[in-house]
Parts: structure tokens; sequence; C-alpha cells
């Protein structure tokens, strides 16, 4: 049987990240709740070690990367509050709104210690998201036009 290999990317093993992810997430209204690594993620629409939303909450084990708890806390900033309040699990959305969420991921990668957008866009690349350059940073710096503009539209750029 043909396993997955794993993905080379950066996780919440280090209790030092572990702080700055939880204090990125409270400036955003969320908390994050760890998991022990042999428990699976509530409210994880993938599985595995992706990380999981239920309301405000956001859970991760310590083998979770943080391209995808970044993710799940962009498409919770993506969303009005009565998509917040009934949250679990699925985080909806359509195709601009994912765009927009890929793009703020990789915005806010910077403004965590120990982490970047740089750092962001190789995860996000390793583990597979696709773009129609070819890579997450081809995208960002030349084919995300839509994603600015969904997000200046919702008062998410500055």
């Amino acid at each position: 049987m043909y396993e997955r290999p794993e993905p080379d990317v950066h996780r919440l093993f280090e209790e030092t990240i572990q702080t700055e992810i939880a204090d990125f997430l409270g400036r955003h209204g969320l908390e994050l709740v760890m998991i022990d690594a042999d428990r699976e993620i509530p409210g994880s629409f993938w599985g595995d070690d992706e990380a999981g939303l239920i309301e405000n909450r956001l859970y991760a084990r310590p083998d979770t990367p943080i391209h995808s708890i970044l993710h799940e806390a962009c498409h919770y900033l993506c969303m009005d509050e009565n998509r917040r309040a009934n949250l679990h699990t699925n985080a909806g959305g359509d195709y601009d709104e994912e765009n927009a969420v890929c793009y703020l991921q990789i915005l806010l990668a910077d403004t965590i210690e120990g982490y970047s957008s740089a750092q962001c866009m190789q995860d996000m690349d390793a583990w597979g998201y696709t773009f129609r350059l070819g890579s997450a940073r081809a995208w960002f710096e030349g084919d995300a036009e839509d994603a600015r503009e969904w997000l200046g539209g919702r008062g998410l750029m500055g």
C-alpha cells in the first residue's frame, strides 16, 4: 500500500510557536485549543493533522501545520457573524473567498514571530495547494488581484 510521505512543513511542535499562534489567534477573536497528539482534531474538515474550527475555537495538535491553522483562521476572519455563530467543521465559502483566504494567510504569516509569508508559501507548495501560475509565490505576486479586491471590499486589507 502506498503511503503519502509527510510533507516537510512548519508545525506546532515547539511550545514557543504554540504561544505565538495562540496570541495571534486571540488578537483575531479565536481561541487555540490544543489536542493531545494521539487524538482526532475536532472540527477538522480534512481530518488527520489539519486544524479544526468550531465557532470561535480553532483546534490543533502539535503536528498540525501552521499554514493549516492560518488557513482556517482566515476563513473565520472572512465570515460574517451569522456564519461564525453556526461554524462547525465546514467553513464554507465560495471560490472567491477561498482565494482571499489563501492570500490573507500569506499576509498574516508575517505577523507571527517565528514564521513568515515566505515560509507559509513554501509550506503551501509542499502541502499541495495548487495555483494557476505553479506556485503560491507566483500567484501571490502576480495573479491575486481578485483576492485583494475581495478582501478590500470587506475591509480586510489596509
